[in-house]
């Protein structure tokens, strides 16, 4: 049976010790059940610090005055069902009266 090498350094010297992999050149451990994959796992965060996930609602903490558009996106504006997205801007999701829309998560808070 082979071994994954080590997701932070690539070595090819890990080793098991009971459920986890230790790499003895850097030091570093994960989980053998989930691999490399949890360790890159991009965690979404609100700007009170919540975790954020696809379904979602949340709000906006800030007005916001999207470019291309005539309007503003008013403080406290509720957005229901939102969309993860790994780009510049965190979250897709239709807002009324605007329709499709990016923002980012540090403009949002969970409700």
């Amino acid at each position: 049976m082979s071994l994954p090498p080590c997701p932070v350094c690539q070595s090819a010297y890990t080793y098991e010790d009971g459920a986890n992999l230790v790499c003895p050149e850097c030091g570093h451990e994960w989980s053998a059940q989930t691999g490399a994959a949890a360790e890159t796992a991009r965690v979404y965060r609100d700007a009170a610090g919540n975790i954020l996930q696809d379904g979602d609602t949340v709000t906006v903490i800030k007005d916001l005055k999207p470019k291309g558009s005539g309007g503003v996106i008013k403080q406290g504006t509720k957005v229901k069902n939102i969309r993860l997205v790994d780009s510049d801007h965190d979250i897709d999701c239709k807002i009324d009266g605007f329709g499709a829309m990016s923002l980012k998560t540090e403009f949002v808070r969970k409700v």
